[in-house]
């Protein structure tokens, strides 16, 4: 094979080199935990708190009408049991019996108000842990993938590294130092082009008077 030929295998297998080393860094940086995870998860979270809050405010609003309920018995006892005949007296628990009923019926309305919201609220709960589901199921596929590729790409990088060893110590040493110049400076170092049968490769034309690119047949 000649040099020309086995420079541009070389720089083939080095580009592909490259490619790969950059796909393993996008395919890693893609590997790991998911926002959308993250974020279903927190909002999952807050609703759960939501609801519990709920709880707590109906539980302490029941408290509160049992209290009243409790108040209101002891008063209406009082007035029907026929010990009091002041009037005024009588007027004055008659008026408190009402205000602890307004009272009580205000408790009654929220916890009404609270039940309606928690239903809302587990509706949205169960709706929020089925999509969590979702996301998490499809994170877990989506990182099997990668996981896959990325065990691909690093098999395919080793195999590729084995080919550019076994081939450098095949090319004049000359050759391969021009060579890695130009792929430092330029990035590509050999261009291609079939002249009849012959490779052609465009190196630097080192002479004892200039450095300039030119073509170097081997």
């Amino acid at each position: 094979m000649s040099v020309a030929r086995d420079l541009y295998q070389l720089q083939e297998i080095e580009l592909a080199l490259e490619a790969n080393e950059q796909a393993q860094v996008k395919v890693s940086s893609q590997i790991g935990e998911s926002q959308e995870v993250n974020k279903a998860r927190a909002k999952l979270a807050a609703e759960q708190k939501h609801i519990e809050e709920l709880g707590k405010q109906q539980k302490s609003a029941e408290w509160e009408i049992e209290d009243l309920t409790a108040k209101i018995k002891a008063i209406e006892k009082k007035l029907y049991d026929g010990k009091i005949f002041n009037p005024k007296e009588l007027g004055n628990l008659q008026a408190e019996v009402e205000d602890f009923k307004k009272k009580r019926s205000g408790f009654e309305d929220k916890v009404l108000d609270l039940m309606e919201q928690a239903e809302q609220a587990n509706k949205s709960l169960k709706n929020i842990t089925t999509e969590l589901a979702r996301l998490i199921t499809q994170w877990q596929d989506q990182q099997k993938q990668l996981q896959s590729e990325l065990e691909k790409l690093k098999t395919n990088h080793g195999t590729l590294d084995s080919k550019k060893q076994e081939l450098i110590p095949q090319i004049e040493a000359g050759a391969v130092e021009i060579y890695r110049e130009l792929r430092k400076r330029k990035g590509t170092a050999i261009a291609r082009v079939e002249q009849e049968s012959a490779w052609v490769a465009v190196l630097p034309c080192r002479t004892q008077t200039s450095s300039k690119p030119g073509r170097v047949e081997w």
